[in-house]
């Protein structure tokens, strides 16, 4: 049938009336994929299918058993690719030497691509700095070509991150899998330690560090880190991470393995008080500048709420009640940078609430003094003095346009915080270098060797990331390393207490032990899942829980 001018007739279309929420909401036809749309994959964004009671029926095309790694076709094909000619698709991240990729499988691979696309998008766009992990990331990748455990730590922590995002129990055991193996190999690693494997010990230490859930496991790792370092010391400027050694060389040495708590005085309260008023009160300043920032906004909310609930809940005291408390904003530390960085690629209101959440760690390192420094702070550093560095910068060499003003005027509370974090860490250090002659390692490099065969059956170790460190002689000993101290033991976490004063935080191996903070029962105890979008805007999904 001929149209009306006569040409042919234009192809009828089909409008769907059931699409997801997100597809109606950017006019885009929506595909009615159960459990997730296609769009909604692709974009990596939470689809309000999976709400939907049919998502999780038999006849669902998704398998229950499978992890969601959020597959689009662009990353099926870039994976098929990268099978037949086992070239990285990522050349740009210099990765050398680099792995045989062959040998991994096709859900390895779509890990791996996971975090180095992520990575490559922070290095093309010159804000890698600004984040806590990517710019250690190529240098992870060039280690696992000749270390199978820090890859498996590198796909332990991509699949905990796609957990977080798609809300999936199969995909955080995946992370739980990998983080297993990891942990063997690490286990193998600290038993031969020498100089030509120390950047793998290394590296896989801070990896599965980032990843723990529970208080003793990352004491015990972050404690076994500050030991491998102190070995590296003479031969640390041939290291990949010579920078990152040098730094940790700055940082004070500190117990983390203390349960026990000290009585904390009305004077320290009332301190305590006063900062989270000041990280309160910036916070408020900032708000209004983030009208036109939906994103930004909800985060910065988020981060008023969790402050909040630190106000009104009893003071943490013990190395695991400060564990607690913290690690919400440490697990923000990780993702949040780069899911807004990705969005809007370093727009200076971006760089200012980044600014923000690196300040508040920095601020709230006194009120949590036993894990602090290590847990958030020293993470949150780097990338802060790196953001106050390109707003000077813009200070100096733009015109004053009205972000501009925003953020000069707005970056006193986190220029403040980290002048005062470096001088309480420079007094620290000299405290240290007075006692150093007295001062020994509270957990040596030959107690962190772990012995798994009799601990895995007891802790159900599959589902967790909690092996056992116990006390084993080393081929290698460093100078100054003494013997026979007691490890402690990562045990798997069966619960967390919540705040003091408000309702535990229940969970089971392969369920979040995190509940939405007490603040955020407004909201339907919805926390805002974040995305990872390459050349998409992220979008905030409203998620019924939060991973850990």
């Amino acid at each position: 049938m001929a149209g009306p001018g006569g040409g042919p007739s234009r192809r009828s279309h089909t409008k769907s009336r059931k699409g997801c929420k997100t597809c109606k909401k950017r006019h885009i036809r929506c595909d009615e994929t159960f459990p997730q749309c296609r769009n909604c994959t692709k974009h990596q964004v939470r689809c309000d299918y999976m709400d939907s009671p049919s998502a999780n029926a038999p006849e669902s095309p998704k398998s229950p058993q499978q992890p969601n790694l959020l597959w689009t076709a662009e990353i099926e094909t870039t994976i098929s690719i990268w099978q037949q000619t086992d070239e990285f698709p990522f050349p740009e991240l210099r990765v050398y030497p680099q792995p045989l990729w062959r040998a991994y499988s096709k859900s390895e691979l779509r890990l791996v691509h996971h975090l180095s696309s992520i990575t490559n998008e922070m290095f093309r766009n010159q804000t890698s700095r600004l984040t806590t992990w990517t710019d250690l990331m190529p240098k992870f990748l060039s280690v696992a070509a000749s270390h199978p455990f820090v890859m498996h730590s590198i796909l332990a922590f991509s699949a905990s991150h796609l957990a977080w995002i798609s809300q999936s129990s199969d995909t955080r055991s995946l992370a739980f899998h990998h983080a297993s193996i990891a942990l063997r190999g690490l286990h193998e690693g600290i038993a031969n330690f020498s100089k030509a494997n120390s950047d793998a010990v290394l590296a896989s230490s801070l990896l599965l560090a980032w990843q723990a859930t529970e208080w003793r496991g990352w004491a015990s790792l972050v404690t076994g880190t500050k030991t491998v370092i102190s070995a590296m010391q003479p031969w640390k400027h041939e290291s990949l991470f010579a920078d990152y050694i040098s730094e940790q060389g700055a940082i004070p040495n500190q117990d983390y393995m203390n349960p026990a708590g000290s009585i904390v005085t009305p004077d320290a309260r009332r301190d305590q008080l006063a900062t989270i008023q000041l990280i309160q009160s910036s916070l408020q300043r900032l708000s209004p500048y983030l009208t036109q920032y939906e994103q930004e906004g909800k985060w910065v909310e988020q981060l008023k709420a969790h402050i909040e609930k630190l106000r009104i809940s009893n003071p943490p005291q013990g190395s695991q009640e400060q564990f607690q408390q913290l690690y919400y904003l440490r697990k923000w530390l990780f993702w949040v940078p780069i899911s807004l960085l990705a969005a809007r690629r370093g727009d200076v209101i971006v760089l200012l609430v980044l600014a923000h959440f690196y300040a508040t760690a920095l601020a709230l390192e006194p009120m949590f003094s036993t894990i602090g420094a290590a847990f958030c702070a020293n993470l949150s550093l780097p990338p802060l003095e790196e953001i106050i560095r390109i707003v000077s910068t813009l200070q100096s060499t733009q015109s004053y346009s009205q972000p501009t003003q925003a953020a000069v005027l707005m970056m006193d509370f986190p220029r403040d915080q980290a002048s005062s974090y470096q001088a309480r860490r420079d007094w620290q250090l000299q405290q240290d270098e007075q006692l150093e002659s007295a001062h020994q390692t509270p957990y040596a490099l030959d107690t962190l060797n772990l012995e798994f065969e009799s601990q895995i059956a007891q802790c159900n170790y599959g589902a967790s990331l909690s092996p056992a460190f116990a006390p084993s002689p080393l081929s290698y000993v460093p100078p100054g390393i003494v013997s026979g101290q007691t490890s402690p033991y990562l045990e798997v976490p069966r619960s967390m207490d919540g705040f003091r004063g408000g309702s535990p935080y229940v969970s089971s191996p392969l369920e979040s032990p995190a509940v939405a903070p007490m603040a955020y029962a407004a909201q339907d105890e919805h926390v805002y899942s974040f995305s990872m979008p390459m050349g998409y805007p992220s979008g905030f999904v409203a998620t019924p829980a939060v991973w850990t």
